[in-house]
Formats: structure tokens, sequence, C-alpha cells
């Protein structure tokens, strides 16, 4: 049985940073894509950053130059390390392990990140 489990959220002032984390079990973590997701309330669930197998990235928009995704294979773990925080990314924080041939999307139960201006 998958299971992600993230961390690391918490109540941060304007202009700091936080760094998030997602342990995975019970798969083999490094063959497969990684993805940081966020939901605000009353808006639809977005990707933030997404990094393949092969460690390539991509960002959102709103969060290049912020935002970083990393990963440790040997650990089972996917980090988003967020920078320059503003209250706009305030949200909940699912980290997601991407569809592979018949394994479809997996998805944590999400770590509550709030920004105060």
């Amino acid at each position: 049985q998958v299971q992600l489990v993230e961390s690391g959220g918490g109540l941060v002032q304007a202009g700091g940073s936080l760094r998030l984390s997602c342990a995975a079990s019970g798969t083999i973590f490094s063959i497969y894509a990684m993805g940081w997701y966020r939901q605000a309330p009353g808006k639809q669930r977005e990707l933030v950053a997404h990094i393949t197998s092969g460690g390539n990235t991509n960002y959102a928009g709103s969060v290049k130059g912020r935002f970083t995704i990393s990963r440790d294979n040997a650990k089972n773990t996917v980090y988003l390390q967020m920078n320059s925080l503003k209250p706009e990314d305030t949200a909940v924080y699912y980290c997601m392990q991407r569809s592979r041939g018949v394994s479809p999307d997996y998805w944590g139960q999400g770590t509550q990140v709030t920004v105060s201006s």
C-alpha cells in the first residue's frame, strides 16, 4: 500500500520560508515522478511543482524562482523549499506520486501552509 505523508507546514510571515517534506512508503519511489499541488479555499487544486524520476523539474509561473522541488531517492522523500512566501501562497499543500503504467496517482493527506501579511 502506497503511503505519502507530508510534513513541514505551518504559519509564517510574508517573506519567510518553509520546507515541506513528503515521505513515501510501499512504493519503488525512485521510478516515479512526483508533484506538489496546492488548494486554497474556494479554489481548484493546482500544480505547484513537478519532478521526474530523472530529476527534471518544472514549476507553476506563480512560484518560479521562489520554490524549489527536490528528491532524495535514498530517503524516499520529496521536498518543496518555499522562499519569499506571499499571503497568496496560503493553501493546503499535497504531495502526489504520478501514475505510471497500471499504477494510479497517489496523494498524501495534505499539510496546511498559512502566510500572514
